[in-house]
């Protein structure tokens, strides 16, 4: 293993088990005990790990000030999976071939991904997630916006109104969101109030994703009343009551069964570029079949 592959393993393996031995990395990068002493050394002087007596441990974050307040993108991946890959494979039949669609950043959203490869869409995004998983599976022809790159959240937005969306129409937009409520849709972070507003102005249909868990969320931001939404594409764990609310106000409600989710296609939500051009590369994922049984 070549040494920045190493490095990010090493990483990613303190990432996940917080600290380990020389003994237990050996194990697990297969390389030898002087090669792991090297890479902790090295990794220490970046100031990426934090040495400790036989071994290393992950380096504590401090919170960066350019973070969004909504959770972030891998804590939400690993919530509802079921429902949302349900949601998500509804979701991306309603494309049909041709059509320029919007897609904003949200885990919900993201699982799209997998379903798009057969399409032949023109997509813009704001989530560069999406956009890399695209551009490496589909031929789909994908625009991102201008903007600040949020990390944590995986999306890109910009405070500026003459932003690359005014010049882009779309059929529909496909969007997930913090809450929803007889208010309407709701976000917890102004930035993306903002930056979602320019997106569904520039859209004939705007469908929600949400699974049933949203509708007891609350927040303080509503981004737009439930009179602009076409469809919700939610989970049969929605209640009556909040299905009945939406269709009195004229919103098509579509309900799923949440599916079996393998454990690869959730792990495959958190890859890097790298990471899953490598999975690419070694055929544990087909861009025709998606992940192997």
């Amino acid at each position: 293993m070549i040494n920045h592959k190493r490095h990010k393993r090493l990483l990613k393996l303190l990432d996940e088990r917080e600290h380990a031995s020389v003994q237990q990395l050996m194990e697990w990068l297969s390389a030898s005990a002087a090669t792991v002493r090297r890479d902790i050394s090295w990794l220490a002087a970046k100031n990426q790990l934090t040495r400790t007596r036989g071994g290393a441990q992950r380096l504590e974050q401090k919170k960066k000030s350019y973070t969004l307040s909504s959770e972030t993108f891998q804590n939400n991946a690993q919530q509802n999976t079921a429902a949302k890959r349900a949601i998500a494979r509804y979701a991306t039949s309603m494309c049909n071939n041709g059509e320029t669609i919007i897609i904003n950043g949200g885990t919900t959203t993201f699982m799209m991904a997998e379903f798009l490869v057969e399409k032949q869409l023109k997509i813009l995004t704001n989530s560069f997630l999406m956009a890399e998983r695209l551009l490496v599976t589909s031929d789909n022809e994908i625009i991102l916006p201008g903007g600040k790159v949020y990390r944590e959240q995986n999306v890109i937005l910009s405070p500026f109104e003459n932003d690359v969306a005014q010049h882009h129409y779309a059929a529909k937009m496909f969007m997930g969101v913090y809450g929803l409520s007889i208010l309407g849709l709701m976000e917890a972070d102004p930035l993306l109030i903002q930056a979602e507003k320019r997106l569904i102005g520039q859209a004939e249909e705007l469908v929600v994703l949400v699974d049933s868990s949203k509708f007891q969320r609350k927040a303080g931001l509503v981004l737009c009343g439930l009179n602009r939404v076409s469809t919700v594409i939610t989970d049969t764990g929605a209640s009556d009551s909040a299905v009945q609310l939406l269709e009195h106000y004229g919103v098509r409600v579509i309900t799923v069964e949440p599916e079996a989710v393998d454990p690869r296609v959730v792990e495959a939500s958190a890859m890097s570029s790298h990471d899953y051009a490598a999975v690419l590369e070694s055929g544990t994922y087909h861009r025709h079949a998606g992940l192997n049984s």
